[in-house]
């Protein structure tokens, strides 16, 4: 056997792994983190270890100031976190690996802004909305419009109290009552 390659073994685990790290990367792109964050965060899963930064730099090929960014915005939607390791002066990082945590701290972040934003734009609106069908001087047409601007708000903030709704039932691990978290899907 030629010395400088890699044994077979490896070589599929390597390759399973690959395919994985680049759906990852292709699908968190879809939600808007860049697919070369979205590779860093692939192979940290794979890690069954604490990552540097330098150790990650020199794998995915990223500069230090890139990867530092990289780092932090993965932080920021709570999939990172920093650990203390004893005896380093290094941050060292660790991927979630669990994806019912990942979904949850993902969607339910950006779900729960989208609500609180909404529900105050929507509050804004109605206010100026009022006021214009309350307004004796604005013409009959103009009501009409303010009055079915209202009705659609109406039907928006539902949607909004939904969200909240499904937020609040991630957060607090409600969800996986209604939709457990079983493998009857998968292969045997």
């Amino acid at each position: 056997m030629d010395e400088n390659k890699q044994p077979s073994a490896e070589l599929e685990i390597n390759q399973a792994e690959e395919i994985v790290i680049h759906s990852i990367a292709e699908t968190m792109d879809l939600y808007g983190i860049t697919s070369s964050i979205g590779r860093l965060y692939a192979i940290m899963y794979f890690k069954q270890h604490p990552m540097t930064l330098d150790e990650m730099k020199d794998e995915v090929g990223m500069s230090k100031p890139s990867m530092s960014t990289a780092v932090r915005q993965l932080q920021e939607i709570n999939i990172v976190k920093k650990i203390w390791q004893k005896g380093s002066r290094k941050d060292h990082f660790v991927a979630e690996k669990n994806f019912f945590n990942y979904f949850s701290q993902f969607f339910g972040t950006k779900w729960k802004r989208e609500a609180e934003l909404n529900l105050f734009a929507i509050e804004q609106a109605e206010h100026r909305l009022q006021a214009v069908m309350e307004d004796e001087k604005n013409e009959e047409s103009l009501k009409e419009r303010a009055e079915q601007d209202l009705q659609q708000l109406d039907g928006y903030r539902k949607y909004c109290y939904w969200l909240q709704k499904l937020v609040n039932s991630m957060e607090s691990g409600e969800i996986f009552d209604l939709l457990p978290m079983d493998n009857s899907n998968s292969k045997k």
